[in-house]
């Protein structure tokens, strides 16, 4: 167990590596390693466990009933998944968790966690705070998604988008974390559609890009 590792992790933030050594046991905490394309989930499966990603990394994927599937989700080194899941008894998962790569994953009872601790621990506390910020970052973040694929057309999603990240970033040059197909995925539209609307707000003026890095020329909301 690399408590080194873990204690850097959003999940045992705040406590130290003796302290994690000593509420895993609570956690009912097993090790557990996946090779790439193995299924970690199904749907139809219930949890009660969340997994933390010590190495490699996970895919959350959804399938449709014609036969294909779509990545909702890439969890990496650090994160956690089927948090909300576990977290509702009986609950059957509406999609798979496959590894990504080769992925060794910390598998910790919820039930556990949530429970008051017979040790009645400090760092226990933390732990489900812990736990309750990363849910709310995440509740955050989706929230954030819905706002930019709100709009109807690509121009707009894009300007939202866009707009997001310059006031994140603060500035209005900046680089976005995704890959152009990444970009249109998260924005659910076609990539070709993307990449001609963004030449065509290249030569309308409002931005200028390369690649994943952006500077936008004027504000988004006078061309709305």
């Amino acid at each position: 167990m690399n408590y080194t590792f873990l204690s850097g992790t959003d999940l045992f933030h705040g406590l130290k590596e003796e302290e994690i050594e000593t509420i895993l046991p609570c956690l009912h905490a097993k090790e557990k390693s996946f090779p790439r394309g193995a299924s970690i989930f199904r749907v139809g499966d219930t949890v009660s466990e969340i997994g933390l990603i010590e190495s490699g990394s996970v895919n959350i994927l959804v399938n449709f009933y014609w036969g294909d599937r779509h990545i909702f989700r890439h969890a990496g080194l650090g994160d956690i998944f089927a948090e909300d899941y576990a977290s509702i008894p009986d609950k059957e998962l509406l999609c798979d968790v496959m590894a990504a790569e080769d992925t060794q994953i910390l598998f910790l009872s919820l039930h556990e966690l949530l429970s008051s601790c017979q040790k009645r621990c400090s760092f226990h506390r933390q732990i489900i705070h812990n736990l309750v910020r990363i849910s709310a970052s995440r509740s955050l973040s989706l929230s954030t998604r819905m706002m930019h694929t709100a709009p109807k057309t690509i121009r707009e999603r894009l300007l939202s988008y866009l707009s997001e990240q310059a006031m994140e970033h603060g500035s209005l040059h900046f680089t976005i974390p995704f890959s152009r197909q990444q970009l249109a995925d998260y924005l659910a539209v076609d990539r070709s559609a993307l990449s001609n609307e963004l030449s065509k707000m290249q030569r309308d003026g409002l931005l200028t890009f390369r690649k994943n890095e952006f500077t936008l020329k004027t504000k988004p909301s006078s061309r709305l």
